[in-house]
């Protein structure tokens, strides 16, 4: 009896020094010896998993653990859910897998905090095949309809990508909590379902269920996915009536909600409303000023950082750089790179020396630019050589073309972006033969240009328009309205910008395929539709081609409209007849 007091009071001191001293793993071995040393025996299942507990919870490493966990004769379910915690956290959750498929081997009865750690190390694993087994002992032995072993297989469900059986999970709930609403909301959202995601939102506040951060955060990356401007504003005037706009996560999604929808002046007024501006706050600006057309502006921005002493992320440089390259400061963007490695001790990544081709590219150094990508120390990935491909079409180099077209059929035979870039090029240059033979090379390849469409948002709905459109119940008067605003265009000195478009069809032909490019449709809409004199914003899943860009610019200065569209590579903000843009994209 004496000896057990004693042990127990040796151990109570051994776990006040673990804390002390967390991050030290020499420490935690000294401490540990010295438990062994004064009689704490570790093979006594309670005192055993004290200490384990108590390594596991300090992040102690996971082998170190383990040996501990291998000297316990008899180790109980607490035991046993240490470790499978333990490695559901860790940096390899795989073992806990494995300690789970043991326990059933050896007959030892789960509890109910057995499941929602296994299933947070599958979810980490994207290993659904196991999840789906774990899923139907969960159901064999009871613990099926507990709604935090729910919440964990709707969580696992939505991280493999199975957003359907998350919600076959959720239907069937009885009792459901703000943690099962916010695994679904956000399944759904990471499975780029994003309008669902948004009609399970009011579903959840029909059923009078109150939000949280974590919700808010899902649905304003919703909002700034589909571009769903006017309920992000919504999002955040009930941020401040319940008090969560100091919430730090929440405050940098909106920031970057409004930086995505355009908003860039909205961005500005929440990041200066922080009380407090983590590195994310301040990069999701820089790189919000950056897409945005704001080079200047952001640099700017990225000197004050420095000022402040605060250390910029690897992301924080690709806003950077990003700024340096649409606004073509060659010399700048340079100075930036080798400051990121020199001083911040940051190995590039792809996406940096990708920033540096675009740079040297869009700037017309396209020959640099090549030199740049036979000495990168990566490997060139698809991306580095359609960007050179890219300023190649823009600045009429016929010969890199080739060569960066070679290389993409290795890396991604099937894109069809590229297809579409070589053809361009050689359309520009009326190589009408070269033209045919890219077109028949996609049709033998079975490659399929992929549709665009442009998504604007109305009385709380968000509209998707594809090219040629007639599913919308206003078609009719939409497409009277594009001859409208052509003809209007004509007046201002308007001529289709033909030369880009694939030259198998005949000239009338073309000016029509033009005309109803999704976003002019989607602009017919709103010009329709949206207030007078109001903005519109459209969310397109291409880049937006030379002739929607000229006619775009016509419309704004013809309507008086702000016209912001956001392209798959960049923003354009049209106004009174110019696009911040500088017609460099």
């Amino acid at each position: 009896m004496h000896s057990d007091h004693h042990a127990s009071f040796i151990l109570k001191n051994c776990i006040a020094l673990l804390h002390s001293c967390a991050t030290s793993t020499h420490k935690l071995k000294q401490i540990h010896a010295f438990s062994i040393k004064h009689g704490v025996p570790l093979n006594n299942a309670d005192m055993g998993k004290h200490m384990l507990f108590t390594l596991v919870s300090l992040a102690a490493p996971m082998s170190y653990a383990h040996n501990i966990f291998n000297q316990i004769h008899y180790p109980n379910i607490f035991t046993w859910n240490t470790m499978i915690r333990g490695y559901a956290e860790s940096e390899n959750p795989r073992p806990a897998i494995v300690i789970h498929r043991n326990m059933r081997v050896f007959d030892i009865e789960p509890d109910t905090h057995t499941y929602p750690f296994v299933l947070k190390a599958i979810a980490r694993l994207i290993d659904v095949r196991e999840g789906e087994v774990v899923h139907s002992v969960t159901v064999k032995n009871g613990f099926g309809s507990l709604v935090f072993v729910k919440n964990g297989l709707v969580h696992m469900y939505a991280a493999c990508g199975q957003a359907e059986s998350a919600h076959k999970v959720f239907v069937e709930m009885s009792e459901r909590n703000l943690v099962t609403w916010n695994s679904v909301i956000n399944g759904f959202l990471l499975n780029g379902r994003v309008n669902e995601s948004l009609t399970l939102y009011r579903e959840m506040v029909e059923e009078g269920v109150e939000p949280d951060g974590f919700t808010l955060v899902s649905l304003l990356t919703a909002c700034a996915e589909l571009g769903a401007l006017a309920l992000g504003k919504r999002v955040h005037s009930y941020m401040f009536k319940v008090g969560l706009a100091e919430n730090l996560h929440a405050a940098n999604a909106l920031l970057d909600l409004y930086a995505k929808t355009g908003n860039i002046v909205d961005a500005q007024k929440v990041f200066g409303e922080m009380k407090e501006n983590s590195v994310v706050s301040w990069t999701a600006l820089i790189v919000g000023l950056a897409m945005n057309g704001f080079g200047v502006e952001a640099i700017n921005l990225f000197k004050e950082l420095e000022r402040k002493r605060l250390t910029p992320s690897e992301i924080t440089f690709v806003g950077v750089l990003y700024a340096c390259s649409h606004c073509g400061m060659v010399d700048e963007g340079f100075t930036y790179f080798k400051q990121m490695k020199e001083e911040f001790g940051i190995e590039p990544r792809i996406e940096h020396h990708g920033c540096m081709v675009d740079l040297l590219g869009r700037s017309g150094l396209v020959q640099q630019a090549y030199e740049y990508i036979l000495n990168m120390p990566l490997q060139p990935n698809a991306v580095i050589w359609r960007t050179l491909l890219g300023a190649c079409t823009i600045h009429k180099h016929s010969d890199l073309a080739e060569v960066a077209r070679a290389q993409l059929i290795q890396l991604e035979p099937k894109h069809s972006g590229d297809y579409v870039l070589l053809s361009n090029l050689y359309a520009s240059e009326r190589r009408w033969l070269d033209v045919s033979k890219v077109r028949k090379t996609m049709l033998e390849q079975g490659v399929q240009k992929s549709p665009g469409h442009s998504l604007v948002e109305l009385g709380n709905r968000v509209y998707q328009f594809t090219m040629g459109d007639t599913s919308h119940p206003q078609s009719e008067d939409i497409y009277a309205k594009l001859i409208e605003i052509t003809k209007l265009l004509r007046l201002e000195g308007y001529v289709p910008h033909v030369a880009n478009v694939l030259a198998d069809i005949e000239e009338e032909e073309k000016e029509t395929a033009l005309s109803y490019h999704s976003e002019k449709i989607a602009i017919a809409f709103m010009l329709m539709n949206a207030p007078s004199g109001a903005p519109i914003t459209v969310v397109k899943n291409l880049r937006v081609c030379a002739d929607c860009h000229l006619a775009i610019k016509l419309i704004s200065k013809v309507y008086k409209r702000e016209i912001v569209v956001r392209d798959r590579s960049r923003f354009h903000h049209f106004k009174e007849g110019s696009c911040t843009c500088k017609d460099y994209w």
